[in-house]
């Protein structure tokens, strides 16, 4: 079996963030981390080389071995900041909510925070965090 490579490490958020080419991302970036820091009353950290998220969600794969990602997290791409949450009863009632995303392949996908309110996206984070802790953390 292949070794898994997004696992919680100790790199630096703040070096992430700062290293990413784009200046829009890394304004938007650092406010991503203060907003899921103030969400979900947890500290921030690297997953793998360029997921950061908070908690830790445990799950078992269909092998019945154990695996470990973030609860709740978010990784800057190319075109988007794409947000890993789990689903959560009313989700759908607050990304009404939100403003410009996009939703596919399981990922919360916003442009720039500018696009959204970041009250309703901080609401969002902290929903799928606590859902999170209760459904396998």
């Amino acid at each position: 079996m292949a070794k898994i490579k997004t696992v919680q490490n100790t790199a630096s958020v703040n070096q992430y963030i700062a290293s990413l080419a784009d200046e829009h991302k890394r304004k938007d970036g650092r406010k991503i981390v203060k907003l899921m820091r103030l969400a979900t009353q947890d500290k921030p950290m690297m997953w793998g080389d360029k997921i950061v998220g908070c908690g830790k969600h445990h799950y078992t794969y269909a092998d019945g071995k154990p695996g470990e990602i973030c609860n709740v997290g978010f990784a800057p791409r190319a075109r988007s900041f794409a947000f890993y949450l789990a689903n959560f009863p009313g989700r759908d009632k607050l990304l009404a909510k939100l403003g410009k995303h996009k939703f596919s392949g399981g990922c919360l996908h916003i442009s720039k925070l500018e696009d959204v309110d970041e009250k309703v996206l901080e609401t969002i984070i902290k929903k799928a965090y606590l859902h999170g802790l209760k459904s396998g953390a």
